[in-house]
């Protein structure tokens, strides 16, 4: 499970520090993909293995799904972490994700994200004050 925020930087080859508490869930291997918020989703491998096999059973005539499949992963990057933690970010993601040097790590249980700092943080001050009513709308009768 991936929780908490963490604040690494990129270095100037595109190499970002993964959070310590994430790396072994990490070290045999990940995905990065574009995320829906314009922000980089982190999948451990067998997450996004079993993540394309559930896309794999879309309908493969309907145009949207294929979209989908097609944006996602005609930009996806299996990485593995070198000794130190590090992995690199290939620059169409930086690019798509307006990452520079600041950028912020967010668990998301089974995923993680990389967004932008200042990105972040607009999208976090423009959901925490939906958050407390989010849950009856999210999970109704929870």
């Amino acid at each position: 499970m991936f929780l908490g925020t963490h604040f690494p930087r990129l270095d100037d080859k595109g190499r970002l520090v993964l959070p310590a508490k994430f790396r072994e869930a990490l070290a045999g291997g990940l995905v990065l993909a574009k995320g829906q918020d314009r922000s980089i989703t982190v999948f451990p491998t067998a997450e996004f293995t079993a993540y394309a096999g559930y896309l794999d059973g879309l309908s493969r005539t309907n145009a949207k799904a294929q979209a989908f499949q097609r944006v996602l992963f005609s930009a996806a990057s299996d990485e593995i972490p070198d000794r130190q933690g590090r992995i690199t970010v290939p620059t169409a993601l930086r690019e798509y994700a307006g990452l520079d040097r600041d950028v912020v790590v967010v668990g998301k249980n089974k995923t993680a994200e990389i967004w932008d700092v200042q990105a972040w943080q607009q999208y976090l001050a423009a959901q925490e004050d939906a958050y407390s009513g989010l849950d009856e709308e999210v999970f109704p009768g929870f």
